[in-house]
């Protein structure tokens, strides 16, 4: 079948990202604090959360980490 690859990358991906969304969540309840570049918006009933610096943080960090790896 020509999508067998296709179907496992889909399901290593949907793996990885509930392994990184169960991540989010227990760091969440640990208390993370916001770093001064995130936008916090609140209007209302809702809430808009951007973690730019909290991104740019991790990404470096996993740069990193998987240079050290690569090694």
């Amino acid at each position: 079948m020509p999508f067998s690859g296709v179907g496992r990358s889909l399901v290593v991906a949907g793996v990885v990202l509930l392994v990184i969304g169960v991540l989010i969540l227990l760091l969440e309840r640990v208390g993370i604090p916001r770093l001064p570049g995130d936008i916090v918006i609140r209007r209302g009933n809702w809430t808009i959360y951007i973690p730019i610096a909290t991104s740019i943080l991790l990404s470096l960090i996993l740069t990193l980490l998987f240079a050290l790896f690569r090694r």
